[in-house]
C-alpha cells in the first residue's frame, strides 16, 4: 500500500489534489493508496499497516501555518524507518530539507525561504502569489546533476511542472544533489544510503503532452518495488 501524507490544512486534506494523486498512483502501480494528514503520520502507524512507499505532497500556504510539533511523527518516520521509500514533492521536498537540516523539536516555527526578490524592472508575473518575489511556475526544464535510478528513461532538460517561490537553501548532510535548473539549485536530492528523495517540482502532475513527470514517478515506485 502507498501512503500519501497530505500537507494541506486539516480541513482540506481530502480535497481534489490529494485524490488526484491517489487515483494516479493506484492506476500507475496497481496498488491501493491511502491519504492521511501529515500530522497523523508516525512510525507506529506506518509499521502497523505495512506501507511500502510514502509520498509527501506540496501545499499552497505559508510555512508559518505548519506547527513544528505537527511534524514530529512524520519526522520520526523519516529518521527511523530507513528502509521506507519516500518522495517529497515541492513543499514536501522543502519539509525534508527542514527536518534534516534542523532538530525539529528545537524549532519554534518554520518560515518561508523564498528563492529571491524580483530584480529591478523585472515584471511580477504572479502578483497575487507572494508579490515582489520570484515564483517559478509552469513547465520547466530540469538539469540532471548526478545519475540516479529515479532518472531512468529521462534526459537532462526533462520537463516537469513547477509551482513555488520557496526552496531548500542548504543540501542536508548525508544527501546527494541530484538536479538543478537556472532558477533553483536544489531541484532534487536523495539520501546517500536510503531511498529517500525530495523533488522541488511536481512530477505527479504530468499531462498527456508533458509525460516526463510520469516517468519520474514511475521510477520512484519501481525503486519502491511496486512496479517491475
Amino acid at each position: 500500500m502507498i501512503l500519501i501524507a497530505s500537507m494541506a490544512e486539516p480541513a482540506g486534506y481530502r480535497t481534489a489534489g490529494g485524490w488526484d494523486h491517489k487515483i494516479r498512483f493506484e492506476e500507475l502501480t496497481g496498488h491501493p493508496a491511502l491519504i492521511m494528514h501529515y500530522s497523523q503520520v508516525n512510525p507506529e502507524f506506518v509499521t502497523r499497516y505495512g506501507f511500502r512507499a510514502l509520498f509527501i505532497t506540496g501545499f499552497g500556504y505559508g510555512w508559518e501555518k505548519v506547527p513544528p510539533s505537527a511534524t514530529y511523527g512524520l519526522n520520526d518516520v523519516l529518521h527511523e524507518l530507513t528502509d521506507l521509500p519516500v518522495l517529497g514533492a515541492c513543499g514536501g521536498h522543502q519539509l525534508i530539507g527542514w527536518l534534516f537540516n534542523h532538530d525539529v523539536r528545537k524549532l519554534k516555527a518554520f518560515r518561508d525561504e523564498p528563492m529571491r526578490k524580483l530584480r529591478p524592472g523585472e515584471p511580477d508575473m504572479h502578483p497575487d502569489y507572494h508579490p515582489g518575489y520570484y515564483a517559478e511556475m509552469g513547465m520547466q526544464p530540469i538539469e540532471i546533476v548526478t545519475p540516479d535510478p529515479i532518472f531512468r528513461g529521462l534526459k537532462s532538460g526533462f520537463l516537469v511542472r513547477e509551482a513555488h517561490y520557496c526552496e531548500v537553501k542548504k543540501l542536508p548532510s548525508g544527501f546527494i544533489h541530484l538536479a538543478r535548473n537556472a532558477n533553483c539549485e536544489l531541484q532534487a536530492f536523495r539520501h546517500a544510503d536510503r531511498p529517500l528523495y525530495g523533488a522541488q517540482f511536481h512530477a505527479e502532475t504530468w499531462t498527456d503532452h508533458y509525460k516526463d513527470g510520469r516517468t519520474f514517478i514511475r521510477n520512484f515506485f519501481r525503486i519502491a518495488g511496486l512496479i517491475k
